[in-house]
């Protein structure tokens, strides 16, 4: 195997794409749910109300996140076991069979109940791939990054997970406004993004089966020093905290205006359906191509700086822009307000994985960063479509705003009350 140190500037770069990549693939698979959710939910509840309907299908998003716990401890701890590489080849052929399952399976009016069982069971199966993508990713990126740009290169994570829900968009929208009319994509056209995402996996298990293991997992094997015990997770208390708090009000600000604006902008602002998904497009677009630059900021101010500032902008103004953004208004005055918030949540999302994996030692690392973050996103992030949503079916959609802002308060005050990442990082030991 490879030892980072021995790698060229050239060659690191080639590892971070092959394993930036599958990411990618994993989140586009993940996201093409959510984008096409609006076609293919009518297919699956027959309810005749819109927002019941989603309510089914976010409910059924809401447990694929139950299962990301399950995948964060099961191949987290594969990959501080046997390899970064082999948890990240695994995690993505999963993700992959439930995409083609998805793709498959016929409608409530063909096979009754069947239908969203099998939808249950392949967002399940999606569910634990993406929970163990997570951690092992975020310690790949950065154990193969140079000391002095992990925050650039790990941003790269996220780069790619927009990237992917970016793909997942413009392919709705090239069927929208090209191939298909908006009876076909109901019928059968929706389909058509989870093939897609299934043939896509086979190009990211190759370039994954080339990537170089990490040089700090390689030594700590080579000099037989300490080897992976998940039960020793428990022995990082305040790590764990750590990790929980800041992913709680991180995640749920993310979700909340990544995968839930599509449907917010069409049935709460009432936006037409392919303008939604072009001001998510575009909105997105600028939301990804800043992760490096705010990843490359952190490496010069520090991540705790960062992550105060999203603290206090989510806190002060996630309810305000909601507010703006569910009265009707113009496609530009509603993309300026997206975007408002996207970068608001970038303070978050650019170094969301390197401070976790500064964290903890080589032998408990990916399972350290990757179980208690797939805890909280499942509990917060998982859950945010189908509480707006339910909290619109009461008639107080307003409620959902204070409530994300209210979690983004509590991780302002562990993000003060934190040390600097940079300067304790176990990525230096």
């Amino acid at each position: 195997m490879t030892n980072r140190s021995a790698l060229s500037h050239r060659a690191r770069l080639r590892n971070i794409f092959s394993g930036s990549i599958g990411n990618l693939v994993e989140y586009f698979d993940w996201a093409i749910y959510a984008a096409f959710a609006l076609y293919f939910a009518p297919a699956f509840f027959p309810e005749t109300d819109q927002t019941a309907q989603l309510l089914n299908n976010a409910a059924i998003f809401a447990v694929g996140f139950v299962f990301r716990p399950l995948g964060g401890w099961w191949l987290g701890g594969l990959a501080d076991r046997k390899g970064r590489k082999s948890a990240l080849l695994l995690s993505v052929g999963l993700m992959c069979l439930g995409s083609l399952i998805i793709a498959c399976t016929p409608g409530y009016a063909v096979i009754g109940t069947w239908a969203p069982a099998l939808l249950l069971i392949a967002r399940m199966l999606q569910g634990f791939s993406i929970g163990g993508e997570y951690g092992s990713s975020a310690t790949y990126l950065s154990e193969m990054a140079s000391a002095d740009r992990r925050g650039y290169y790990s941003s790269f994570q996220y780069v790619t997970i927009v990237l992917g829900q970016i793909l997942a968009l413009g392919l709705l929208m090239l069927l929208q406004r090209c191939f298909l009319t908006d009876a076909q994509l109901h019928d059968w056209g929706w389909r058509i993004g989870f093939v897609v995402g299934g043939l896509l996996a086979v190009v990211a298990v190759r370039l994954r089966g080339n990537m170089a293991e990490t040089s700090a997992f390689v030594e700590q094997h080579t000099e037989s020093a300490k080897q992976a015990n998940p039960r020793e997770l428990l022995n990082y208390p305040k790590q764990i905290f750590t990790v929980v708090a800041l992913t709680a009000g991180g995640t749920l600000s993310y979700y909340t205006f990544t995968v839930y604006m599509q449907k917010f902008l069409v049935n709460t602002t009432g936006f037409a359906k392919d303008d939604a998904t072009l001001i998510c497009a575009i909105a997105l677009s600028v939301f990804m191509l800043v992760q490096p630059l705010f990843g490359l900021l952190s490496d010069f101010v520090g991540r705790r700086c960062m992550l105060i500032g999203f603290g206090v902008c989510a806190s002060l103004f996630t309810a305000p822009i909601l507010s703006v953004l569910s009265q009707p208004q113009s496609l530009t005055s509603a993309l300026f307000w997206y975007i408002c918030a996207l970068l608001i949540v970038s303070g978050y999302s650019s170094v969301n994985a390197i401070v976790k994996a500064e964290l903890f030692p080589v032998h408990i690392r990916a399972l350290g960063v990757g179980f208690p973050y797939a805890v909280t996103v499942a509990l917060f992030g998982g859950s945010a479509e189908y509480l707006a949503l339910s909290m619109k079916s009461h008639g107080h959609p307003e409620w959902f705003g204070y409530y994300v802002s209210a979690c983004a308060a509590f991780s302002l005050i562990v993000a003060i009350a934190m040390k600097e990442p940079m300067r304790v990082s176990s990525l230096n030991r």
